[in-house]
């Protein structure tokens, strides 16, 4: 009975680590049953929802319902790696129920291995990588570098006040917005949308958005609509501090299309370097796992830059899903490659389905009515897309996976 106990306990502790690191609610459960059947109970029930897990190990036993914030909030790229170590030795049975608990709050206890200076220096290289993305002035581009700073310096105090965490976006929009506005006021520089995004690009739900989508087309419609009322809300907050600031100095948001960058086009392929590395330093990337997130990252803007090219815009967020989804998880079957999950979640920054909202929704709340419906109907398309491009992209990776598996077998027979 007690084995069984410890069972259904790890059980709950393996769905709450992967609902921290961002995991969808149809793959966890999937997960959770692999490893209730290598364990014997091929029969037991999971049910993830949003803040609570609901675990049974077969139809008539007893029923245990946790919250899945007892692990305190989302993870790190290393602790987002070493809970899949763990969940790959689990759906093998390779690990003592007991002792997987005791690994699982390990790892959540786990310290950074980065201090705060190299955190905030890796929200800049994010900012500044993202800021070439969309395609910046150079003074956007040092402009967006101060804020990066200013910005990660915030992120690093709400960590350490969680009464601040839910208005901190409102904070950072409103003193990025206020900056921006009050340097266009003196002439010191010109507003532009561009260079207070990129600054608040770890605010911006777009993995969240595109998840919602994804679970909302697996008939997750809890978690699904949880995720996007949640994600809208990410979005609002932030606008609310751009139009906010923009009421308060005396400046209003621009109602022109954004300009066109003076920098040549080879910044737009430096920025998802300066992400990667960005990611990895914020983020406490896994060791040696840098160069496969760059290839990632690259993989997603080279499919969305030739889909662009070839499809159009809209289809661009699908080609880039489709193709950061299934390199990622390439990269997963590789001796020493990091979980797909660790990957292709950052890659959604790059693919700025986020950004393209909030540019959208600062444009609609403020004086350009059209040209934010236009931007709003653009970046739901994109988001959608994306979505579908990561739809696709799982069975695709499976289909290919059971090919290899049937040849690499085929040969060592």
């Amino acid at each position: 009975m007690s084995q069984r106990r410890d069972l259904q306990e790890f059980l709950l502790y393996l769905g709450s680590g992967l609902t921290a690191a961002g995991e969808a609610v149809n793959q966890i459960q999937q997960h959770l049953m692999r490893v209730a059947t290598a364990y014997g109970a091929p029969n037991a029930r999971v049910s993830v929802f949003p803040t609570f897990l609901v675990v049974s190990l077969d139809a008539v036993g007893p029923t245990t319902q946790e919250p899945t914030r007892q692990l305190g909030g989302g993870l790190r790229l290393d602790q987002t790696a070493e809970l899949y170590r763990l969940l790959y030795e689990a759906e093998q049975g390779k690990i003592d129920p007991a002792e997987g608990i005791l690994a699982i709050r390990r790892l959540v206890a786990m310290p950074s291995r980065f201090g705060p200076a190299v955190r905030v220096l890796g929200h800049t290289i994010l900012t500044v990588g993202i800021c070439m993305i969309l395609m910046p002035s150079g003074g956007d581009l040092m402009l967006a570098a101060l804020f990066g700073v200013m910005v990660g310096v915030f992120k690093l105090a709400g960590g350490r006040w969680p009464s601040l965490q839910m208005i901190m976006p409102v904070i950072a929009a409103f003193t990025v917005a206020s900056v921006t506005f009050l340097l266009t006021g003196s002439g010191w520089a010109e507003t532009d949308l561009r260079a207070m995004v990129a600054p608040l690009v770890t605010f911006l739900p777009g993995a969240m958005l595109t998840m919602a989508v994804v679970e909302l087309s697996a008939y997750e419609m809890i978690t699904g609509s949880s995720r996007l009322v949640a994600g809208i809300l990410q979005l609002l907050l932030l606008a609310f501090g751009i139009i906010g600031a923009a009421q308060v100095v005396g400046v209003p948001p621009p109602a022109a299309p954004l300009e066109t960058s003076v920098l040549s086009g080879w910044a737009s392929w430096l920025g998802p370097l300066l992400v990667g590395v960005g990611i990895f330093l914020l983020l406490a990337g896994p060791r040696k796992s840098l160069g496969w997130l760059c290839l990632v990252l690259y993989a997603g803007w080279i499919g969305q830059y030739f889909g662009n090219m070839v499809l159009g815009g809209y289809m661009s967020g699908f080609v880039g899903a489709f193709t950061l989804t299934l390199v990622a998880y390439l990269v997963e079957r590789v001796p020493g490659g990091p979980p797909a999950l660790v990957s292709f979640l950052p890659g959604f920054w790059l693919l700025v389905p986020g950004a393209l909202t909030l540019i959208g929704l600062t444009e609609y709340l403020g004086k350009s009515t059209a040209m934010g419906a236009e931007d709003l109907i653009g970046a739901t398309g994109s988001m959608v897309a994306v979505a579908l491009g990561v739809l696709c992209g799982h069975p695709f990776h499976r289909a290919l996976d059971r090919l290899l598996t049937r040849r690499r077998t085929v040969r060592q027979g």
